[in-house]
């Protein structure tokens, strides 16, 4: 038996209108399900500008509710006309609470689900808490059309938690809409190979390819330097973009081999859970 999927991650650059970067995004997508792919991942909070490099609460008009949302609706229709999933990131208010979220869209175009980002940075250029409430919702896994996939969202990537616990929920894929770049306070500091790197070592620790969907351009002083990327349950880099080129990447992947080898491998046979108690706590002290 062999269940093949194709796979895809977008990039490029932003600017202030939302009608521009949902189109531009479209494109891209079509582009993307005209070479075959299955599940198209764009970057994080594509509808505009990356709004949270300082705290303005202009940006708050941004957020809109899941329910009748007009990105979530138009990508629903995209999706069902070129029969692909598309894990779509968004702003999202619910109520007097504000999340970082993303509606998984099947090929059918039904919403699957929402989830809402875990870990929210607050650091110089990153100040995602002044926007949003940690989610609620936990990390999740979704039964789609082309196989089961778990999506984090950007500073979730750098957390071996949050991908270990979607393998563990069934995931055959694990995706990451990013939005990263340089460092306000230390332009010296480019963290590219870093956040590739831990991704890579959640693709081998797990056993499963990872895809990752980073933006490009300068916004305000603030440059996002790509290099979206898809890596095989083996570590390996298999497409990737430069620092400034938009484009689209795809690969293919044989879920049920990915199964196999995961099992053979023994990570999940020799796993020790009851020795694990400390990652329960915050500071180590059981």
């Amino acid at each position: 038996m062999t269940q093949m999927v194709t796979v895809a991650a977008l990039q490029t650059a932003f600017c202030e209108d939302k009608k521009t970067n949902v189109s531009r995004v479209i494109e891209l997508v079509r582009e993307a399900a005209s070479k075959g792919a299955q599940i198209i991942l764009p970057s994080e909070l594509f509808e505009g500008y990356y709004f949270c490099r300082e705290e303005r609460d202009k940006f708050f008009a941004w957020a809109h509710p899941v329910e009748g949302h007009p990105t979530i609706t138009q990508f629903q229709e995209i999706a069902a006309e070129l029969n692909v999933v598309i894990p779509i990131s968004f702003f999202e208010k619910a109520g007097p609470a504000y999340y970082n979220s993303v509606a998984i869209i099947d090929a059918d175009g039904t919403v699957l689900g929402i989830y809402r980002k875990s870990h929210i940075p607050d650091g110089p250029g990153y100040e995602e808490k002044f926007y949003f409430r940690p989610g609620n919702t936990g990390f999740k896994v979704w039964k789609t059309t082309y196989g089961t996939i778990g999506v984090g969202i950007c500073w979730d990537q750098w957390f071996p938690e949050c991908a270990r616990s979607m393998v563990l929920m069934g995931a055959d894929l694990l995706f990451y809409p990013t939005a990263i770049g340089s460092e306000p306070l230390d332009p010296d500091l480019d963290t590219k190979d870093p956040w590739q790197r831990v991704m890579i070592g959640h693709a081998v620790a797990n056993i499963v390819p990872v895809v990752a969907a980073n933006r490009i351009g300068t916004e305000e002083g603030q440059t996002f330097y790509g290099h979206s990327f898809i890596a095989n349950q083996r570590g390996d880099k298999v497409a990737e973009l430069d620092r400034d080129r938009p484009g689209v990447i795809c690969a293919s992947f044989d879920l049920d081999a990915i199964a196999r080898t995961r099992a053979s491998f023994g990570f999940f046979r020799d796993r020790r859970p009851e020795l694990y108690g400390v990652l329960s706590t915050a500071d180590g002290t059981l």
